[in-house]
């Protein structure tokens, strides 16, 4: 079984395209530096400890409109 689950993780953030490219960002991150906020991760992998970071809202999103979206307002 998938944990954490998809159904909790969309109620954390507004897309499926955000939340992969959230814990793809995170990845990364967790890759070069090692410092995952979770004491206990059930993932052993990187991207499964980012998307465990997103489910227990240590990890959050802010969308910050691109130079298209405020030209288009």
């Amino acid at each position: 079984m998938l944990y954490p689950s998809i159904d909790s993780l969309m109620q954390r953030l507004d897309s499926k395209y955000t939340l992969v490219t959230v814990a793809a960002k995170r990845a990364r991150q967790l890759q070069m530096h090692n410092d995952t906020t979770i004491q206990r991760p059930v993932s052993h992998k990187l991207v499964g400890c980012a998307l465990e970071e997103i489910n227990s809202e240590q990890l959050t999103y802010t969308h910050v409109p691109s130079k298209d979206e405020n030209e288009e307002r």
